[in-house]
């Protein structure tokens, strides 16, 4: 996967988060924030996430896959997406 790729995932993801979890625009939003931690996502935001990478990216994580390492920050969603799509 190019590093072009990643941006784009990183942007749309990061896109998404930020309009989900209603977060200021004056806020900044770290990709290495911890998205749960910190309180922007609870369930309910986790199935909406899941929702959007599905209809975004057409990856359906699998049961074994809805771990909190692969979706605890916009770093670690792009590693899983980016690994989802170059498979």
């Amino acid at each position: 996967m190019t590093t072009t790729t990643k941006v784009s995932i990183s942007e749309k993801v990061k896109e998404y988060v930020k309009n989900a979890a209603s977060i200021p625009p004056d806020m900044e939003l770290k990709n290495d924030t911890l998205i749960f931690d910190e309180g922007l996502f609870d369930s309910m935001g986790f199935m909406a996430l899941i929702s959007f990478i599905d209809e975004e990216f057409g990856v359906q994580p699998g049961d074994d896959e809805l771990v909190v390492e692969n979706f605890e920050s916009i770093d670690a969603i792009v590693n899983y997406l980016s690994e989802k799509l170059s498979a």
